[in-house]
């Protein structure tokens, strides 16, 4: 089985057997929780030379979850018209090709504005409001929230469905049918946006891609789902995680302050909140000395590629002055995060306004009362209560 929890007091690290392995064995045999035998990758060069093979498919038919639960799902199916990130090329490099232009670089520069505004204005909030505040409830999950419903079109009435649905697919204790009944809330809230919008288009991306007339509902269901998910969820616990290890970093703060790009570039080396990619053999692959067989499911651990000695020098201390060259934090090859560029402008335009405007940020409750989320696919906090020097 994959291990994910972190070692007791120190939040911001793998599980010490990654490491482990990594030293030992960097290819091992794995039992996946639905029985099957595949296998788990712990080094930085290995990792990322599964995810740039394209003898590895990412196909929701062929890949076994190394995730809990498993073993409660039913056999795998080929992903649902839209699911690209469950796909392979051609249908992956078709569906990435039409959403590629959303997500550049420039194209998300030009959104730093608003996101700064965005930004500033739950940070008004929480002044007006006082100390003590939940910097996850009121800073980390609403800012990303917005950003993301602003890029689709989303109306300011139909957001908090919407953040009401989203986290019950990341939970690893909720039932199968929790997730349904919240699969079928979200989409069919969103097929009702795609309707409105194929009515009265707009200035956002799922206008565009409604009228490009390209996708069909299904496919434009699926796609805004998982934008939205991903945008709800990722970047509210970089922010939430990065800000709480930068308050106990001696100087951290100041070197985030002049110099936020590098910074950023640290804190999603340093806590990989993604902990696996998988893929699946579509025919035998040697890989560091050992077999792949055509149909194993290989599991990448990207906390345990990230901490690798042999590419981060004293990998597990913080070092907001490091060069993070070819981390992994959103993946390798064709499948690496589209939205990466986007959380990058919203980690550094979020980060460096929270603590100029709340100065002496910390946290109000000791660290072993800081609640982890070790019940979810994405690693993060459930709660991080903060106070400030209140002026």
């Amino acid at each position: 089985m994959m291990p994910l929890q972190p070692p007791a007091g120190r939040p911001f690290d793998p599980p010490d057997d990654l490491a482990r392995l990594r030293g030992e064995c960097p290819v091992s045999p794995m039992t996946y929780p639905d029985g099957h035998e595949g296998w788990l990758v712990t080094s930085h060069e290995l990792v990322r030379a599964v995810l740039a093979d394209r003898r590895f498919s990412h196909r929701a038919d062929l890949v076994h979850t190394p995730m809990p639960g498993a073993s409660a799902r039913a056999p795998l199916q080929p992903a649902p018209p839209g699911a690209f990130l469950a796909m392979d090329p051609p249908e992956h490099t078709r569906y990435r090709h039409l959403l590629t232009g959303e997500f550049t670089v420039r194209r998300m520069r030009q959104l730093t504005g608003s996101i700064e505004a965005v930004v500033a204005d739950h940070l008004d909030a929480m002044l007006a409001k006082g100390p003590p505040a939940d910097l996850v409830a009121d800073f980390a999950q609403p800012i990303p929230g917005v950003v993301i419903c602003e890029l689709l079109g989303v109306p300011d009435d139909e957001r908090e469905r919407f953040r009401h649905h989203m986290p019950v697919f990341g939970s690893t204790s909720a039932s199968l049918e929790d997730k349904a009944a919240a699969f079928a809330a979200a989409t069919g809230s969103i097929a009702e946006l795609i309707a409105a919008k194929r009515a009265h288009p707009t200035d956002d991306l799922l206008s565009g891609l409604v009228t490009g007339g390209e996708l069909n509902d299904d496919e434009l269901v699926t796609i805004a789902f998982l934008l939205m998910g991903g945008g709800f969820d990722t970047t509210a616990n970089m922010l939430s995680l990065g800000a709480w290890a930068l308050m106990r970093e001696p100087g951290g703060v100041e070197k985030l302050l002049r110099e936020p790009g590098p910074a950023v570039e640290e804190l999603l080396r340093y806590l990989s909140i993604i902990p696996v990619s998988a893929r699946a053999a579509l025919e035998d692959v040697e890989l560091g000395g050992r077999i792949i067989r055509k149909g194993q499911t290989v599991t990448v651990s990207i906390p345990a590629a990230n901490r690798d000695p042999a590419h981060f020098p004293d990998p597990d201390r913080l070092d907001l002055d490091r060069s993070t060259a070819g981390h992994v934090a959103f993946g390798h090859g064709i499948h690496q995060c589209l939205g990466q560029q986007l959380a990058r402008v919203e980690m550094t335009a979020g980060l460096p306004a929270l603590f100029e405007r709340l100065p002496g940020l910390r946290p109000a409750v000791p660290d072993e009362e800081v609640t982890l989320r070790t019940d979810m696919l994405i690693y993060g906090l459930h709660a991080l209560p903060v106070t400030w020097q209140a002026g």
